[in-house]
C-alpha cells in the first residue's frame, strides 16, 4: 500500500478541530469589547464559512473589516486553549502518513490561527492553507494534488469536487449525513475514527485498479 502516494486534504473547524468552545469564547469577549450582542451559542452552531458571513450578521457592513480584524486578534488568547481535537484526528493524519501520503489542512480560517491550533493539538499534518471557502478550496487541493478531500460542510464538497476529488464527508459539523449526500459526497464516514480503515480500504482498491 505505502508506495501508492496519495495527499488528501482535510478541513479544519469541525473536521479535525472541534472549535466550539473556543470560537464562543473569542465572541463572548469581541461582544465585551465591542458593546454589541453576538449571539455566541448561535454562532458556533453555523461553523464552516468565513468569518465576515457571520459578523455581517451582528455589525454594521461598514464595520465588517474592522470587527473581523479585532476578532482575529482576540483569537489566539481566547479560542485555542479550549479547543479540543475531535476524535480520530490525529490518528487520521497519521493514517495518511503510515501509507505513505502527505495531508493537507485547507480551511476558510486565518491561515495563522490555524496553524496555532494544530501545533497546540500537536496535530502535523505537511501544509496547511488558509482563507479559502468553498469552490476556492479547489485551488489549493488542485496546487497540491489532492485526489481525496475530508470535511464537514456542503461548501467542502463542493470545493472537492471542484478539484476532482474525492468528497470523504463527517456529518460532524453543521451538515448531517443526507445533506452532505444531497450535495455530492462520494463517502460519508459517521466521523474521522473510521477514516483509517476506509482510506486503507481506498487505497488497496486503487492499487487493483477498482
Amino acid at each position: 500500500m505505502a508506495s501508492h502516494t496519495v495527499t488528501v486534504g482535510f478541513d479544519l473547524d469541525m473536521t479535525l478541530i472541534d472549535s466550539r468552545p473556543g470560537i464562543k469564547a473569542a465572541y463572548e469577549e469581541l461582544s465585551a469589547r465591542t458593546g454589541t450582542f453576538v449571539d455566541a451559542e448561535l454562532a458556533i452552531t453555523r461553523l464552516g464559512p468565513p468569518l465576515e458571513q457571520e459578523i455581517a450578521h451582528w455589525f454594521p457592513d461598514e464595520r465588517i473589516a474592522e470587527i473581523c480584524d479585532l476578532y482575529r486578534e482576540l483569537y489566539p488568547a481566547y479560542a485555542v486553549a479550549p479547543t479540543p481535537a475531535m476524535p480520530g484526528a490525529r490518528e487520521a493524519i497519521e493514517a495518511v502518513r503510515r501509507a505513505g501520503g502527505r495531508s493537507v489542512v485547507v480551511t476558510a480560517k486565518h491561515e495563522p490561527n490555524a496553524k496555532l491550533h494544530l501545533s497546540h493539538l500537536g496535530i502535523a499534518p505537511d501544509a496547511v492553507v488558509g482563507w479559502l471557502w468553498a469552490e476556492a478550496k479547489a485551488e489549493a487541493l488542485r496546487e497540491y494534488g489532492a485526489t481525496v478531500y475530508v470535511g464537514d460542510h456542503i461548501g467542502d464538497v463542493r470545493g472537492a469536487r471542484l478539484a476532482d476529488a474525492l468528497s470523504v464527508a463527517v456529518p460532524t459539523g453543521p451538515c448531517d449525513a443526507a445533506e452532505l449526500r444531497e450535495a455530492g459526497a462520494d463517502v460519508v464516514l459517521t466521523d474521522l475514527t473510521a477514516f483509517p480503515a476506509w482510506l486503507e480500504g481506498h487505497l488497496d482498491g486503487r492499487a487493483a485498479g477498482g
